[in-house]
C-alpha cells in the first residue's frame, strides 16, 4: 500500500518518488493498493497503470467517481476517513511518502496491526517526521527508511512475505 500527500499538500517530488513506487510494485507483480485520491496514491496509480499493475483504491467517498482515473478496482466505503483503517488493515504493508494527518493515521493502523512500514527518507511531512522510530513505548514496528524508491518496495514485498509466514 502507498500512503502519502493528498492533492491538496503534494508536491512534485513526492509525486514522483509515488509513481516510481508503483512502477516498482506492478513489475515485482504486486497488487497496488492505495486510498484512491489524488496527489501521491494518484501518481503510485499511474506508475503501477503504466507498467500493466493492478490498482484498487478505497476511497472515503460513497460513490466510485471520486476515485482517480488510475484505479482499477474501487472500493466506495461512504465512512469518510475512517476508510484509513480500512486501507491500512487491507495491505501487506505500507510505503510513507511525505503526508500530512490522513497518512498519518493510516501509519497508526498499520503500526497498531504490526503490518511493515517504510517511510521514503526526504520525501517530507510525516514521513520524514516518523522514519526511524516506534510510534509508541510499544515499540511493535519500527518504521524504517529508504531513500531509493525501488529498494523500499523490494524491502516491503520482503517484510511482508516474512510477517505472512509467521502468521
Amino acid at each position: 500500500m502507498v500512503i502519502g500527500s493528498a492533492a491538496d499538500h503534494c508536491t512534485a517530488g513526492a509525486r514522483e518518488l509515488a509513481y516510481r513506487v508503483g512502477a516498482e510494485a506492478a513489475k515485482r507483480g504486486a497488487i497496488l493498493l492505495t486510498g484512491g485520491l489524488g496527489g501521491v496514491m494518484e501518481s503510485a496509480c499511474k506508475g503501477a497503470k503504466e507498467n500493466h499493475g493492478i490498482t484498487v483504491g478505497i476511497i472515503p467517498q460513497d460513490e466510485t467517481h471520486y476515485a482517480n482515473k488510475y484505479c482499477d478496482i474501487v472500493i466506495a466505503t461512504g465512512i469518510g476517513w475512517a476508510r484509513d483503517f480500512a486501507t491500512a488493515y487491507s495491505a501487506d504493508a505500507l510505503i510513507l511518502i511525505s503526508g500530512g494527518t490522513g497518512a498519518l493515521i493510516e501509519t497508526c493502523a498499520g503500526y497498531l496491526k504490526g503490518k511493515p512500514i517504510i517511510a521514503i527518507e526526504g520525501s517530507g511531512g510525516i514521513a520524514d517526521k516518523t522514519r526511524g522510530t516506534f510510534l509508541d513505548e510499544r515499540r511493535s514496528v519500527m518504521i524504517l527508511s529508504e531513500r531509493d524508491p525501488e529498494k523500499a518496495v523490494t524491502r516491503a514485498l520482503e517484510l511482508a512475505r516474512q510477517r505472512s509466514k509467521s502468521e
